[in-house]
């Protein structure tokens, strides 16, 4: 049949080298490795040097909420000037890729995957190809390119543990599906954070991670595939 299911691998909230991190990059898939500017460490790019399935995305600025309660949490919303919010974008994305070098990927991802609808349209100017957030994609517009994670195996607003593995793998099927019949042509994103997974969530990822790499008729793609440079 071929390799047809795609698949891609966010994980998030990255800053400095961790057991959890370690734990994450011997499972030896592509990964999509979102990275805090402002606390990016060199002892991070010094672990990540010579990993070649790995790709580092620029996570918002600081990791900071800026809503005004009873907003949800947002670095990139709008309590703050689109204009202002890109120079800074564009700041950290710098230092990124003085950290990174090649391996670093010049895509968006806001923290709390929210992001101002005025900014949306700077950030080609601020230096960036992609944006990746949650859900449903926006608009295509030109030089920006969105493809968004799908499947969190976390119960944010319940036990923040990991969601039962029925209730995932129905969601997993409910994605094939819709690309099945052409609704979605973008790879299904599976997004994590590896300084909060519990070992539930660490298991399910895992055995996806090796369901998708033997299966036939699937395969993990890297963020370069999606955004080539």
């Amino acid at each position: 049949m071929g390799r047809i299911a795609r698949f891609w691998w966010r994980d998030d909230d990255a800053i400095q080298p961790s057991a959890a991190l370690d734990r994450l990059l011997a499972l030896a898939v592509p990964l999509a490795l979102a990275v805090i500017p402002a606390h990016a460490t060199v002892e991070l790019a010094h672990r990540l040097a010579g990993v070649g399935r790995v790709t580092v995305l620029q996570h918002g600025i600081a990791h900071d909420n800026h809503a005004v309660p009873p907003a949800k949490k947002a670095e990139l919303g709008t309590s703050r000037p689109a204009v202002s919010l890109a120079g800074a974008l564009a700041e950290g994305r710098r230092k990124l890729e003085a950290l990174f070098g090649v391996g670093f990927l010049p895509v968006l991802v806001p923290p709390w995957n929210r992001i101002a609808d005025d900014l949306v349209p700077l950030l080609p100017q601020a230096g960036f190809i992609g944006l990746s957030t949650a859900g449903p994609r926006r608009e295509t517009m030109p030089g920006l390119r969105q493809v968004n994670s799908d499947l969190d195996p976390v119960d944010w607003r319940g036990t923040r543990r990991c969601r039962p593995a029925a209730d995932l793998v129905a969601e997993t099927a409910r994605h094939l599906a819709a690309r099945r019949i052409g609704q979605d042509a973008t790879p299904v994103g599976l997004l994590t954070h590896h300084l909060l997974d519990d070992a539930g969530t660490e298991r399910f990822a895992t055995g996806l991670a090796r369901l998708i790499a033997d299966h036939p008729a699937a395969a993990w793609t890297s963020a370069r595939e999606i955004w080539p440079a």
